[in-house]
């Protein structure tokens, strides 16, 4: 592949599809694509184009032909969703990556970014988690299946570069939190289940809260619009060396905090007062998940977004769009 003059991956004449544009990923990365002056952005909604049907993705790539891909789209939910769906979240991802990835490839993309998540990390994982600790143990059971999904994803996009030299590259996002997550009373994570849950206990005058699990687990958090910055900034520095087995980057913050201690600062964004419980009947998930962030930012990119502003700025999000589910 040959790069810009400016040394740039990518170029603002770009064609750029960001398949899974209307989730919170997918239109963090839109918007920080337009800020950054990439105007040749396409999208297609679900009911546009059914991603998990190979045939009419692979019609779509022939007529639009986009030189860059970010694939952003997927089927994503908290501990019980993974643990309810396991066949959805294996099944349904694995068709939509797998149509996107090759479809690009086939079909002429010069660039492909993929969106993963820690979770493909094993459960019991040394701290802070590097990429190259990738298939080192099992996985957390509360979520193997869509770990497993991604895992393939990665491993789709480093196969396809060194038998094809496709330039395919995949990003690992830690838990990530802020406009247009999904704040399903069942199906959602964490830190949108907790936002939602203080914000009808202070609204409707309940004493008390019951959180799941401990509260004891480690949990790393990245702002949406902190992932859309990353994600722009991989596409146009990120390259790879072909020779080395750890083809994919991590993305977060560096930090972590208890699911306890995010409660308290929930609580406190929303203007709760009552009293926390916790009902360790429920699962804690994996103990500790932490990201080493430290070879994106060997590159020049960090975080930006300090957790209690975050939490304040998806409050307010919520609040505006008196999104219920």
């Amino acid at each position: 592949m040959t790069a810009p003059e400016d040394g740039l991956l990518i170029r603002p004449s770009d064609r750029i599809f960001v398949a899974g544009h209307r989730g919170m990923a997918g239109s963090a990365i839109c918007r920080a694509l337009q800020r950054k002056g990439y105007g040749h952005i396409l999208t297609a909604t679900r009911q546009e184009l059914d991603l998990e049907d190979g045939g009419a993705v692979r019609a779509w790539f022939e007529a639009n032909r986009p030189e860059v891909v970010v694939l952003a789209a997927a089927k994503v939910g908290g501990i019980h969703a993974n643990d309810t769906y396991p066949a959805d979240f294996l099944l349904q991802n694995l068709k939509i990556q797998n149509n996107v990835i090759e479809s690009a490839w086939r079909s002429g993309t010069r660039r492909l970014m993929f969106l993963g998540s820690s979770c493909i990390y094993p459960r019991e994982c040394a701290q802070p988690i590097k990429e190259e600790y990738l298939l080192t143990g099992p996985l957390e059971p509360t979520n193997e299946w869509y770990a497993i999904a991604k895992i393939a994803g990665i491993k789709l996009c480093q196969a396809l570069r060194i038998q094809h030299g496709f330039d395919a590259i995949s990003l690992m996002p830690t838990n990530l939190y802020g406009p247009g997550d999904n704040y399903h009373p069942v199906n959602s994570h964490v830190m949108a289940a907790m936002i939602r849950r203080f914000h009808e206990a202070n609204m409707s005058g309940i004493t008390s809260v019951t959180c799941w699990g401990t509260g004891t687990p480690l949990r790393e958090f990245l702002h949406a619009d902190d992932l859309g910055e990353a994600c722009v900034f991989a596409l146009e520095h990120c390259n790879p060396d072909n020779d080395n087995p750890v083809q994919h980057f991590n993305v977060g913050t560096g930090v972590d905090q208890t699911i306890r201690e995010l409660a308290e600062v929930v609580a406190q964004t929303v203007g709760y007062s009552g009293e926390i419980l916790w009902d360790p009947s429920k699962p804690d998930g994996t103990p500790k998940k932490q990201l080493d962030v430290r070879r994106l930012a060997d590159l020049g990119w960090s975080a930006k977004i300090e957790l209690r502003q975050g939490v304040a700025d998806a409050y307010k999000h919520l609040q505006i769009s008196g999104s219920r589910a």
